[in-house]
């Protein structure tokens, strides 16, 4: 008698035969769902949809539409890629491709033993993307020692993944095969190229540009939108990495290893700070500024950058005074509640509505009429405005440092003239790959920051941080990332060697995530990544580093 095992999906249980693979059960589901099954939930462990049954278990479905189900769509995307640039351009120049960072709704990737990249050769390299993907070829997974792994990839030049794996203390590595094209990925793939059919390819600066669909709509892919500001403030700090030859973790742990990183971090943070200086320099030539706007996402340091911009700014003779927006809260009211409301019938703390808009449009118009103005601070366990005396009055060198993520929304201050305010943009753009294939995502590196400081400052559980992290990234969509290029400058806050200060920090709390709970595959696949790192200190972090706002000891009061 065949080895029966029981499967439950959506609540109703159902017999398989001991090796069925999960690809030959979605298929009986996938006439339920509107968007593409590429990957399987097992009893709250994610699974590529290659592998079989062999226990009594939960199934759930990850489709495209999923966060993760995204990611692994995207990543089979880079394969197929890499292996159009192998049959098209040739496999040196496929072996040389570096997936850089992403812009607006695109991967933005360099050939780098090409320099006469044309925009023939992106046409070519798209149609032959999408033969592969009209043959459904598979993408098949093998394992292999890590010493098998390091050798293939030096014999292939893939030098980057060579010195990754230098640090890797598993065993055995999963690589991935694409029609003879081996790769190493971080994180899961599809199961073939067939699914891969939504995606576009255009030519941008040189470089190649991989259009992945929108979040909203899996199925859907929008013409290449330019963020030029973005893409260059990405650009410089990718040049300045390369520079000091750290693009890699493999890199990082080198540098760590042989002992020079306190070094690399006293060179890193001039450089942050030479960059600061220039942008106060901007803003007193400005003349006209009176009002600085600084917004970003989450845990991108603004707190502490507006500190260290009010002293730069002190240097050059004006006198800032910092504002956070955050004091203009509405109060906690039932009426004030309902304006808040968002789609779901839940309340929208980061939406505009949740500001008294009104009375600082009043304030900052009453200080630019030279009037004295007593500065709210809001209590957050109140929900109440208090008004301790905080009294501005703005004179002929006086400034405003005003903080907050809707700061680049002229709805925000609508009162205010444009050509009195200086708009800032800041971000933790991390420019530092895994290795030439897998980029870091800069939201990887915001959501390890926030989990750092909420247990710090708040208590916060790492499950917990991780549960409401959706709901923030849908409010940095709406209300950020729409306006950052709107900024007279931008900021990267990111620093190289940070994830290994980080790691030995955010690893217990992640550790500590319940395994049933919903945070719990967002947490096992944080402490994969953070595996790459070795780890550091933070005995090396200086004390007016952006970073120290996450791991404490800033020299800065409320940071």
């Amino acid at each position: 008698m065949e080895d029966l095992v029981k499967v439950t999906i959506g609540g109703k249980v159902k017999e398989y035969k001991k090796g069925t693979t999960y690809l030959n059960i979605s298929k009986e589901y996938q006439g339920e769902y509107d968007n593409d099954i590429i990957l399987v939930q097992v009893d709250n462990n994610l699974s590529e949809l290659h592998n079989t049954v062999e226990r009594d278990c939960k199934l759930e479905f990850v489709t495209t539409k999923d966060k993760d189900g995204k990611k692994t769509y995207n990543r089979g995307l880079i394969i197929v890629m890499l292996k159009a640039i192998y049959n098209v351009l040739g496999k040196d120049i496929a072996r040389h491709v570096s997936v850089e960072y992403s812009v607006s709704n695109g991967l933005y990737c360099e050939l780098y033993t090409k320099d006469d990249l044309a925009k023939e050769d992106v046409a070519k390299i798209k149609k032959e993307m999408e033969d592969i993907v009209a043959r459904d070829l598979p993408i098949e997974k093998k394992t292999i020692s890590t010493d098998d792994a390091t050798k293939l990839f030096h014999e292939y030049g893939m030098y980057d993944k060579e010195k990754l794996f230098k640090y890797r203390r598993a065993s055995t590595t999963n690589i991935y095969n694409l029609d003879g094209f081996e790769d190493y990925y971080y994180g899961y793939m599809p199961t073939s190229t067939g699914i891969l059919r939504y995606f576009d390819l255009v030519y941008y600066e040189g470089g190649i540009v991989l259009v992945v669909p929108t979040s909203r709509d899996p199925k859907l892919v929008e013409g290449y939108k330019p963020q030029p500001k973005l893409f260059y403030t990405l650009k410089d700090s990718n040049k300045w990495s390369n520079n000091v030859g750290i693009g890699t973790v493999g890199d990082l742990n080198n540098i760590i290893v042989k002992g020079n990183i306190n070094e690399f971090i006293m060179i890193q943070e001039a450089l942050q700070e030479a960059k600061i200086s220039e942008i106060a320099k901007q803003i007193k030539e400005s003349k006209n500024s009176k009002f600085v706007m600084i917004a970003g996402p989450s845990s991108s340091g603004k707190t502490t950058f507006s500190h260290r911009l009010s002293v730069q700014l002190r240097t050059l003779g004006l006198n800032p005074h910092p504002i956070a927006v955050d004091n203009y809260y509405r109060e906690r009211t039932e009426e004030n509640y309902k304006l808040m409301i968002d789609e779901y019938g839940n309340p929208d703390y980061e939406s505009l509505n949740a500001l008294d808009v009104d009375l600082f449009n009043e304030h900052m118009t009453d200080l630019l009429n030279g009037k004295t103005i007593d500065i709210p601070r809001y209590n957050f366990i109140t929900g109440r405005r208090e008004y301790k005396g905080n009294f501005i009055k703005l004179g002929p060198e006086d400034i405003l440092v005003i903080e907050g993520i809707h700061g680049l929304n002229d709805d925000l201050s609508y009162s205010l003239p444009r050509d009195l305010k200086f708009k800032i943009y800041i971000s933790a753009l991390s420019t530092l790959n895994v290795d030439e294939h897998n980029r870091i995502s800069t939201t990887d590196g915001r959501l390890l920051r926030r989990i750092v400081r909420d247990a710090r400052t708040r208590g916060s559980s790492a499950q917990d941080t991780i549960g409401m992290w959706p709901s923030v990234r849908r409010g940095e969509d709406k209300n950020i990332f729409p306006f950052q290029e709107e900024a007279d400058v931008m900021f990267n806050s990111a620093l190289i060697y940070e994830l290994a200060v980080l790691k030995p920090l955010a690893e217990p709390l992640l550790f500590d995530v319940d395994r049933k709970s919903k945070a719990y595959i967002e947490a096992k696949r944080l402490l994969k990544f953070l595996d790459y790192f070795l780890s550091l200190g933070t005995e090396h972090v200086p004390n007016n580093s952006i970073l120290r706002e996450f791991v404490g000891g800033s020299c800065f009061k409320d940071a």
